[in-house]
């Protein structure tokens, strides 16, 4: 997912309870002045319209988890329990068909019934190539999915069928161990045929055009500026949702974040820097590892980016580790491969133990000599005027300006930064316009596949359009690969290849520093997928 992650799979979350005190004094009250049922918080950009079937993005998927579920939801410690659903699925055909059934008097918040009709509805839209979902492959999982996605069979052909108002059975191409939780990603939500075609290309665009049925409603959206959601009267477990009112402001700046916590205008902050040398100790602080990569993604359309090793020579010459530490400073890591620590295989083990360091150490003499090597056997002279893009957060700018930095001084080359809005961003990304890209994934679930299949030829998030048929098959292979342990040993070379050919250039390993208010309960934040669940937060 870009710029976030999704999907625990027997990860314990963070659960913030009992914080009592914090930089410069107590900060006991919430930022509301004593007002329990409205919790403040922010986001780092401007989500992108409220449609399930098309979103892609961080700041989006917190939202609209927030407002809509599911079959599923993933509780406090990460499992999936039934949420719309009436109990867990009846599993047959080898594990490739599901059966489900809905709960009773489950409603939209404008009190119509939720029916197994909106789930067909809406996955077969995913897939419609006419909506240019860009997480279609995961419903293409779904026997007879990435045929109609393709445009080489029909919707009728998908294997999703509403049997009854009350019955969805879906039967997958493969047996998927982790399916069940993925059944909680927003891509599986049900939407509402009526509601979505009344407003077309603008469904989802804004507050009225947004149908909820999770813990929450859109109230209003003052664009590039603050969402207000509202608790949702009609959504089937409200005895459980404690807040009243969930005011989210849009600030990109980290050291605004931390000021706006500071002098108690929101609840809960995500630091960086020099904020965390000034939090870290105090009960306030709260750092959770992320099963996250950045890397610069390096466009093989760009003349000079087809070359091997002028790829190399830009990764060779930036200093991960310097780049982990001083630009954000909050627990983050340097990349020792493609696949972030944290992340499990499919036996249950750390695929990074298994896998070990596979990316080549910093080392700016070998890249001086592997891009002067490069350029030659691509016919160039000196290297090109490129730009690095990325997005105009605070630390997306330090991100940009700290690798320009290193280019300059060990490579001896001139990079331009340009740094643009998420949505921007995010759609220069799609597009394939660009020369360079500062680019993040969070993981969509816990297995080593949601980073490795990015860089498959067919893959839509394969922005930096790398072709190479032995990764390709690899990663197929592992996908249908049942022994765990040749599963793995898939993925390890598949690594190897990216390692070699470099396609991207990891930089950072994300984790999250955080400031919560102590009389914040139970504002559940995951180490991937949906940085935050409101569902049993409150403010004491």
């Amino acid at each position: 997912m870009k710029l976030s992650k999704w999907i625990a799979l027997g990860v314990t979350t963070s659960v913030l309870t009992g914080l009592t005190t914090g930089c410069g004094g107590s900060t006991g009250t919430s930022a509301n002045g004593g007002d329990k049922g409205t919790l403040k918080m922010t986001l780092l950009a401007e989500p992108q319209a409220m449609d399930s079937a098309k979103a892609d993005a961080a700041v989006t998927f917190d939202i609209l988890n927030a407002i809509n579920e599911g079959l599923y939801r993933l509780n406090k410690d990460g499992k999936p329990e039934p949420a719309l659903a009436a109990g867990m699925p009846e599993i047959t055909n080898g594990g490739k068909t599901y059966k489900i059934k809905l709960k009773d008097n489950i409603t939209w918040s404008d009190g119509s019934p939720i029916t197994a009709h909106d789930f067909e509805y809406a996955w077969k839209r995913t897939l419609d190539p006419k909506t240019k979902s860009q997480y279609s492959f995961m419903l293409a999982w779904i026997k007879g999915g990435q045929a109609y996605n393709e445009g080489k069979g029909t919707a009728d052909q998908v294997q999703v069928k509403a049997l009854d108002d009350k019955t969805l059975q879906f039967t997958l191409e493969h047996p998927i161990p982790f399916m069940t939780a993925q059944l909680s990603f927003p891509p599986f939500f049900p939407q509402k045929k009526e509601f979505v075609e009344k407003y077309g290309d603008t469904y989802g665009a804004d507050a009225d055009k947004v149908l909820s049925n999770g813990p929450f409603k859109l109230e209003k959206w003052d664009h590039e500026q603050s969402l207000t959601l509202v608790k949702n009267d009609k959504y089937w477990d409200k005895d459980h949702v404690k807040l009243d009112k969930v005011q989210v402001q849009i600030a990109a700046d980290n050291n605004t974040l931390a000021n706006l916590y500071q002098s108690k205008e929101i609840d809960v902050a995500r630091i960086t820097r020099d904020q965390v040398d000034l939090w870290k100790g105090k009960p306030d602080y709260q750092v959770v590892p992320q099963l996250y990569i950045t890397y610069v993604e390096m466009n093989e359309a760009v003349p000079a980016l087809k070359n091997e090793k002028i790829r190399k020579a830009l990764a060779l010459s930036i200093d991960r580790a310097a780049l982990s530490d001083s630009v954000f400073h909050d627990g983050s890591k340097p990349p020792t491969g493609f696949v972030p620590y944290g992340t499990q295989e499919t036996g249950g083990k750390q695929f990074r133990d298994i896998a070990g360091d596979v990316l080549p150490k910093y080392d700016p003499v070998k890249a001086k000599e592997l891009l002067q090597e490069g350029l030659k056997e691509a016919g160039l002279s000196s290297f090109p005027n490129l730009k690095l893009t990325g997005d105009d957060t605070e630390d997306g700018k330090k991100a940009m300006e700290f690798i320009q930095g290193q280019w300059k001084k060990n490579l001896g080359i001139d990079v331009t930064i340009e740094p643009l809005p998420h949505k921007l961003r995010l759609d220069r990304g799609d597009k394939r316009q660009f020369d360079l890209l500062l680019f993040n994934w969070g993981a969509d679930y816990n297995d080593p596949m949601t980073f490795m299949d990015l860089h498959e030829s067919t893959s839509p998030f394969d922005e930096s359009q790398f072709k190479d048929p032995q990764y390709d098959q690899l990663i197929e292979k592992a996908k249908e690969e049942t022994d765990p342990v040749k599963r793995t040993q898939e993925l390890v070379e598949a690594e190897k290849i990216l390692a070699e050919k470099m396609p991207v250039a990891p930089v950072n390993f994300r984790a999250y520093s955080y400031l919560v208010r102590p009389n914040v309960k139970n504002l559940v934040f995951f180490p991937y997928g949906a940085e935050w669940d409101l569902k049993w937060a409150s403010v004491e």
